[in-house]
């Protein structure tokens, strides 16, 4: 019989890549979600039957081990940028991080994969950094042969980082940004579940690995890139964290008054904390070339999906082609 694995948060941006790519390699996929009835569109990854949501709440232990029953191999993928609510900080990347790695050596699974973040620091500046390295040493307490996977910005066909800005871009002359001179290595998403799938098949020795694009570039120059993919000239103004922080603050009340039905998509105190600091590959860390992952840069890709930006949208190859017919 196909071997089984379980991805929690499998129908998320990371986790869908994954399931697709250990479906087409046969293993039998169980996805873990909090709404599986959102989660149906994972079903064609595979034969009928071999991509199958489940519900889980990470939350919840019982709910935990439900899920994992009868696996080989485990996939975490469940992350928030949220730090109030049930689903903050602490219940999603250590509580849940901790229930998932302690329920996997209970089990006797195989293979634990868990997807972190570049800058996960117990001494960060941000909460998100702390509890993503909390998060990292719960799994590792209790799972120490797990594999670590530590991306930095994540970019890809649904993701919220050139999308957001590309979004902007489309109404806004200049965009406003906080953190501008702090430096990524933007990975694609693909290349993160391929790394993923080499862990959970076992061709990845366990430890952690960072996971940085072939390029570094601040965020100012990456969203300069953007604009000739949506063919926009929009003005990338670098401002001071002293003259976003109070903007920060006010939507940041405005989500707590209003108990989230206002959600600060914007920017938050916690990220300018977490722009502090460049989000690189450290020097003489283990990534993608350990894991013989040549990554693809993110002007590969951008163009195919950042299209619907653009002022004509999925016409703007037809007017070009237009403009040079002959008049007649």
């Amino acid at each position: 019989m196909s071997k089984l694995v379980t991805i929690y948060g499998g129908s998320g941006f990371v986790g869908r890549y994954v399931a697709r790519r250990l479906a087409r390699l046969g293993w039998r996929v169980r996805i873990a979600v909090r709404r599986p009835n959102e989660a149906l569109f994972v079903r064609p990854y595979g034969v009928p039957g071999q991509v199958e949501p489940v519900l889980c709440n990470i939350r919840n232990e019982a709910s935990v081990r439900r899920a994992m029953a009868g696996a080989d191999a485990v996939v975490n993928c469940v992350g928030t940028f949220r730090k109030g609510g049930r689903n903050n900080f602490d219940s999603v990347h250590v509580q849940g991080a901790d229930h998932i790695a302690r329920a996997a050596a209970a089990e006797g699974v195989a293979q634990l994969v868990h997807i972190s973040a570049l800058g996960a620091d117990a001494e960060g500046p941000s909460l998100y950094a702390r509890s993503k390295a909390a998060g990292e040493k719960a799994v590792l307490e209790a799972f120490p042969a797990a594999v670590i996977l530590r991306p930095s910005v994540i970019f890809g066909t649904e993701d919220r980082f050139f999308n957001k800005f590309a979004g902007m871009a489309q109404f806004m002359p200049v965009l406003p940004l906080a953190g501008g001179k702090c430096r990524f290595q933007p990975v694609h998403v693909d290349d993160v579940a391929l790394a993923a799938v080499k862990a959970v098949t076992g061709e990845a020795a366990p430890g952690i690995y960072e996971l940085g694009g072939p390029e570094t570039a601040t965020l100012a120059e990456l969203l300069k890139r953007m604009m000739p993919v949506i063919r926009r000239r929009r003005l990338v103004l670098n401002l001071p964290s002293a003259l976003m922080a109070p903007l920060a603050f006010g939507l940041d009340m405005a989500e707590a008054v209003s108990f989230g039905l206002i959600s600060n998509n914007v920017i938050t105190r916690d990220q300018l904390k977490m722009l502090r600091r460049d989000n690189v590959a450290g020097e003489g860390a283990k990534g993608f070339a350990d894991l013989g992952i040549t990554p693809v840069a993110p002007e590969a890709v951008l163009p195919d999906y950042l299209w619907r930006f653009r002022p004509s949208g999925q016409f703007a190859a037809i007017k070009d082609s237009a403009k040079n017919l002959k008049k007649a």
